[in-house]
C-alpha cells in the first residue's frame, strides 16, 4: 500500500468522520474548511441538503477588520460572524464538522469564537 499524503490522509479522515456526523434540521452540521489564507464556514441541513448560513475570513467586512486571514484571530473572528448568522436564522445548537483537520490551532478557535457568539455543540 502507498504511503498517503497530508492531503489524501485528511480527506480519508474527512470520510470517516463524515460517517457519523450529519446534520438535520433540529441540529445542523458546522462545517469548516481551512485553507492556507481563508477559513471558512457553513451551518448545513444534511436532511434537504440546504446551507442555512455562511462566513469566511474572505468576505470584505472581515478582510478589512482583521490584521490576517490566516491566523488564529481570523478564525476566531469567523466563529463568532457564523454563531451571529445562526442566531439570526434561530439556530442555537450543531454538530461541529471539523473537516477532517485535527482540532488544533485556527481549527480549535473558530469553535471557540462559535461557542462564545451562542453556539451550543
Amino acid at each position: 500500500m502507498a504511503k498517503l499524503n497530508r492531503r489524501d490522509s485528511r480527506k480519508r479522515r474527512h470520510l470517516r468522520l463524515r460517517n457519523k456526523v450529519s446534520g438535520t434540521g433540529k441540529r445542523p452540521r458546522l462545517s469548516v474548511y481551512r485553507s492556507l489564507h481563508h477559513m471558512h464556514a457553513q451551518i448545513i441541513d444534511d436532511s434537504v441538503g440546504k446551507t442555512m448560513a455562511a462566513a469566511s475570513s474572505a468576505e470584505p467586512e472581515l478582510r478589512t477588520k482583521l490584521k490576517s486571514t490566516k491566523d488564529v484571530n481570523a478564525a476566531k473572528a469567523v466563529g463568532l460572524l457564523i454563531a451571529k448568522r445562526a442566531k439570526e436564522q434561530g439556530i442555537t445548537e450543531v454538530v461541529y464538522d471539523r473537516g477532517g483537520n485535527i482540532y488544533h490551532g485556527r481549527v480549535a478557535a473558530l469553535a471557540d469564537g462559535a461557542r462564545e457568539g451562542g453556539l451550543q455543540f
